[in-house]
């Protein structure tokens, strides 16, 4: 089930964790996880740490599990006393508050919430392909979908009281970013108070996150506690959390008010007139790296396909060719429909002897031919959002 509710759930998961798991010290201070050698990932930048999975056990599990998440980070993991820690709500409200995790746990309802997080970045490589573009050079692997638990941020929220000209909620981490002028200023954002106040339905409820996958958030991964947006790309779900404020207008931070922007060029008039990124676009990637040797014969190919990040959104089908687009498979769909989430899939192709490319492509209605993911993205300068067909150069070697 993509969303449940139950305080009694977490309390039975809590004991069974014991309470020195989550509430000990939190990483501090360091380029990359302590325990990085036991994440299952390929490192992508060593400082700041960005890693992503291999694409073939990526594709593996429809719940992807930690130690094959991957990690975006822009600084380094801050120094945080979880005992001490936490989250202030302030802005446009009657009542400022904060609270620990702890209290959060205890005054309001712990909520579970399935949803796939990715970064704006992902497939990165292919943009670069086209033109070189900055930023960490990302394979599909920037992807991932896990069970998170935590207090809905539209109950905390509530709590607060909204004044009636609020419209937009700040979110602001622990983490501090190096600036180019040498200054250093917390990751944060912001999301619509609409997007803030979902509960139910298609549009699924963000959460304050304390738990992933039934176990305590890694550092990494944003604890003591990070907020989750379903739907959004991963950097509206801010990692360390611990400032809340609500506005009439969106963030000043660099990471909502100038950077994850689809622009051209850095001209400032340019960057200023485009609008944040928010939903993540629908994609489709194979589970293959370049370069893999696959048997030759007819062959399963699995992957992962992602819908555009709206209530509305979907993924009728996927195709694969591995004839450069002369013939298609039509893949089946092995995960269930959500619109926040991906979908896992397989197709059987033929693999011939010597080297071919494989290409796999993904539609939100097969009766409309315009609905077919493009075949090739349009560049930009941050190389965000590349969602072309997904091709990938293998071997077919004799059995």
């Amino acid at each position: 089930m993509q969303f449940q509710t139950s305080r009694r759930r977490w309390l039975a998961q809590a004991a069974a964790l014991g309470s020195a798991a989550y509430f000990g010290p939190v990483a501090f201070g360091q380029e990359k996880p302590a325990d990085a050698k036991s994440l299952k990932l390929i490192v992508r930048q060593e400082s700041p740490y960005n890693a992503e999975p291999e694409l073939r056990a990526l594709v593996e599990n429809y719940v992807t599990p930690v130690e094959q998440f991957y990690v975006r980070s822009h600084g380094t993991v801050p120094k945080i006393d979880a005992a001490s820690f936490k989250v202030k709500i302030s802005g446009l409200v009657n009542r400022e508050l904060e609270f620990s995790v702890a209290e959060l746990k205890d005054k309001f309802d712990t909520h579970q919430v399935g949803a796939t997080l990715t970064c704006a970045g992902n497939r990165r490589q292919e943009m670069s392909a086209i033109k070189k573009v900055a930023g960490v050079q990302w394979d599909a692997g920037a992807i991932g979908h896990a069970n998170w638990m935590g207090a809905m941020l539209a109950d905390v929220l509530a709590a607060a009281e909204l004044k009636p000209e609020a419209k937009h909620v700040w979110l602001e981490g622990l983490d501090p970013i190096k600036e180019k002028d040498g200054s250093e200023a917390p990751f944060g954002g912001s999301i619509p108070l609409v997007k803030a106040l979902a509960k139910k339905g298609n549009d699924l409820p963000s959460l304050l996150t304390h738990t992933m996958n039934d176990q305590p958030l890694t550092a990494e991964h944003g604890a003591p506690l990070r907020l989750v947006v379903p739907g959004y790309i991963g950097a509206r779900s801010v990692k360390w959390l611990a400032r809340i404020v609500v506005s009439d207008k969106p963030s000043p931070n660099h990471y909502l008010a100038e950077a994850y922007k689809i622009i051209q060029t850095d001209d400032k008039e340019e960057v200023a007139k485009a609008d944040p990124i928010y939903e993540f676009p629908f994609n489709c990637a194979m589970g293959l790296a370049n370069g893999a040797q696959l048997k030759t014969g007819l062959q399963t190919i699995r992957g992962y396909a992602l819908p555009n990040g709206t209530p509305s959104g979907g993924v009728s089908y996927i195709e694969v060719s591995a004839n450069n687009g002369r013939t298609w498979s039509i893949a089946n769909i092995l995960s269930p429909r959500n619109s926040m989430s991906w979908r896992l899939w397989s197709a059987s192709v033929t693999i011939v002897p010597g080297k071919q490319t494989l290409i796999a492509r993904m539609s939100t209605n097969p009766l409309d031919p315009s609905a077919i993911s493009p075949e090739q993205s349009e560049w930009n300068l941050k190389g965000y959002l590349y969602n072309g067909w997904h091709r990938v150069r293998v071997e077919g070697v004799l059995t």
